[in-house]
C-alpha cells in the first residue's frame, strides 16, 4: 500500500516560487501515475499536472508554464515547482498515485500553499 507525504507549502508574495515535494513508502511511485491537486476553500478539488511512468507531464492550462512537475524514481519522490505564483494559487495542494487505468490509489494529507498579493 502506498503513502504519500507531501511537504514543501507555505507562505509567498506574488511572483515568487515554492517546490512542493511528494515522498512515497510502502511501494515504488514509478509505478503510478503521479499527479498534483489543489482546492481552495469553497472550491472544487482540481488537477493541477500529472505525470507519467514514462515522464509524460500534462498541466491544467492555468498553470501552463509556471509549473513543472518532476519525479526522481531514486528518491522515490515526485516535485511540484511553481514559479510565478499569483494570489489564485492559494490552495492545499494534494499528491495523488493512480494507476495506468486511472484508479486512484493514494493521496497525501496536503500541503497549504498561500500567495499574498
Amino acid at each position: 500500500q502506498v503513502q504519500l507525504v507531501e511537504s514543501g507549502g507555505g507562505l509567498v508574495q506574488a511572483g515568487g516560487s515554492l517546490r512542493l515535494s511528494c515522498a512515497g513508502s510502502g511501494s515504488m511511485l514509478s509505478f503510478f501515475v503521479m499527479g498534483w491537486y489543489r482546492q481552495a476553500p469553497g472550491n472544487q478539488r482540481e488537477l493541477v499536472a500529472t505525470i507519467s511512468s514514462g515522464g509524460i507531464t500534462n498541466y491544467a492550462d492555468s498553470v501552463k508554464g509556471r509549473f513543472t512537475i518532476s519525479r526522481d524514481n531514486a528518491k522515490n519522490t515526485v516535485y511540484l515547482q511553481m514559479n510565478s505564483l499569483k494570489p489564485e494559487d492559494t490552495a492545499a495542494y494534494y499528491c495523488n498515485a493512480r494507476t495506468i487505468l486511472n484508479r486512484s490509489v493514494s493521496w497525501g494529507q496536503g500541503t497549504q500553499v498561500t500567495v499574498s498579493s
